[in-house]
């Protein structure tokens, strides 16, 4: 990736797909930073794709942060190995010096726009001979150096596309691959890293599928032989249109604060891909390296839904919460997120014990999408006793002191084993004891005066969630009021 910015759902996609390919083949991934355009250089944005790589849960073998054996792992320190390798094209007459000045080549575009032209380099400085270059050299004019395009590619095997050749030298001039600044350009950069850090496959977007020829000739130039290419379809929104960066709801970091988990994100970008059997959500990353196939790829676009996110996170909220280990650390954050928000309402210290904030999490699983759902307003009775008086609750029934006195009996007997099931039970027995009351009364009675709202989980759950020391104080309280 390049050092412009935060990494998105795209680069997400291109990481994922190469960690997974790796990882099934006992390969090794490499993070390797592109920032040879230095105009374009974001501070921090190198390190901010390795935060969000680890985050993901898809670190690099190898990388700026890790290093490795062939490092360095970012493209401008490496300047050295791209200007001997462009002398050596040089010497070999497969590349020259171009003095073009900037005004020279933007004459040249607006001349190819007027005509409705595509702009490319004429090819000027391609026929100075060695005594004109020496010449302009000897004068001290600034330079680049550009690669000599030739015709006859030969056909590659893409490991998406197939068999694919450009004729590249018909539609581009010659490109520039070493700056005037002394960077390279990425096709120099990228030829010479895969050569010498022993790359032997690489997987990237589809966008570069058109200038694997020029790459290719640059490899036949060196010798060299080059690696495995396979090129990603476009990863586009439900719509067809490109994932917007401009709106900043396709990076990671905005999704990691959202309390997105990970699984949920690489769930998603390789369920509306291909390269998999069949389509199913809730897979792991080892399900998603077992089931990859690199030749079931296909070459279309990928559609990505965002609205069926929360659905995923779901699924993969349910599966950390049935993890022990998994679940001690969705305890300790539940915990944070309660003294966050209740914490000037006085919570009562027991709210925050890990059994009780445990029982919360293995009730609720499957119901909510995100952690941060346990302590919104719905769920806020499981932190903060509600405020409820009599006059409120006899609004619903009469028999207030008889449903509460049937309620504390149940809860006594009850203390030791409490189930959803069994409560469900005791409490269709209960409301038969009781004289006009019916039972969605009930309910609706028992449930004001535990939560002191109108909507929620079932009341049986309510109650095995609060324990019965907790639901009897509650009725108490409300009946007293």
């Amino acid at each position: 990736p390049t050092r412009t910015g935060f990494l998105h759902l795209g680069g997400l996609r291109t990481a994922l797909y190469n960690y997974i390919f790796a990882k099934k083949y006992q390969g090794t991934f490499i993070l390797r930073v592109e920032d040879t355009d230095q105009s374009r250089v974001v501070p921090g944005a190198a390190e901010g794709i390795e935060d969000m790589l680890d985050w993901a849960g898809i670190p690099p073998d190898e990388s700026p942060r890790r290093g490795g054996s062939f490092g360095p792992y970012q493209q401008s320190q490496r300047l050295d190995l791209y200007r001997r390798a462009s002398e050596v094209l040089l010497e070999r007459g497969v590349a020259y010096h171009c003095f073009c000045t900037p005004q020279r080549l933007e004459l040249l575009k607006k001349e190819a726009l007027r005509s409705q032209q595509t702009p490319r380099y004429d090819n000027r400085c391609r026929h100075l001979t060695p005594t004109e270059v020496a010449e302009k050299l000897s004068q001290g004019l600034e330079w680049v150096v550009r690669f000599r395009l030739e015709k006859g590619v030969e056909p590659f095997q893409d490991l998406v596309y197939g068999w694919n050749k450009h004729e590249v030298a018909d539609v581009e001039g010659d490109p520039v691959i070493l700056k005037g600044d002394g960077f390279p350009t990425y096709h120099l950069a990228n030829v010479v890293d895969d050569h010498y850090m022993g790359i032997s496959h690489v997987l990237r977007g589809t966008e570069w599928l058109t200038s694997t020829s020029k790459h290719l000739l640059l490899y036949r130039a060196f010798g060299w032989d080059p690696p495995q290419f396979g090129h990603l379809p476009l990863l586009l929104n439900k719509d067809g249109g490109k994932l917007s960066k401009r709106q900043g709801d396709i990076f990671l970091e905005r999704f990691a604060q959202d309390g997105y988990l990970p699984e949920a994100l690489l769930d998603i970008i390789t369920n509306c891909g291909s390269g998999f059997a069949e389509k199913q959500m809730g897979r792991t990353l080892e399900e998603l390296i077992l089931q990859f196939e690199v030749g079931r790829i296909t070459t279309h676009s990928a559609f990505l839904d965002l609205e069926k996110l929360p659905e995923f996170n779901r699924i993969h909220l349910a599966h950390h919460i049935e993890n022990e280990g998994l679940r001690q650390k969705l305890i300790r954050e539940l915990q944070l997120l309660v003294e966050h928000v209740y914490g000037d309402q006085q919570v009562d210290q027991e709210v925050l014990e890990k059994e009780y904030v445990e029982r919360v999490l293995l009730l609720r699983k499957g119901h909510i999408s995100f952690l941060k759902n346990l302590v919104s307003c719905d769920y806020s009775y499981l932190w903060v006793r509600p405020s409820v008086s009599r006059e409120q609750l006899q609004t619903i029934s009469a028999e207030v002191d008889e449903i509460g006195k049937l309620v504390l009996g149940l809860m006594t007997r009850q203390a030791a084993v409490l189930t959803v099931e069994e409560l469900n039970k005791d409490l269709r027995s209960l409301q038969k004891q009781t004289k006009e009351t019916k039972y969605s009364s009930m309910m609706q009675l028992l449930r004001l005066a535990l939560s002191g709202q109108q909507h929620g989980p079932s009341i049986a759950e309510m109650m095995v969630t609060l324990g019965p020391k907790e639901v009897c104080g509650r009725i108490r309280k409300a009946l007293s009021s």
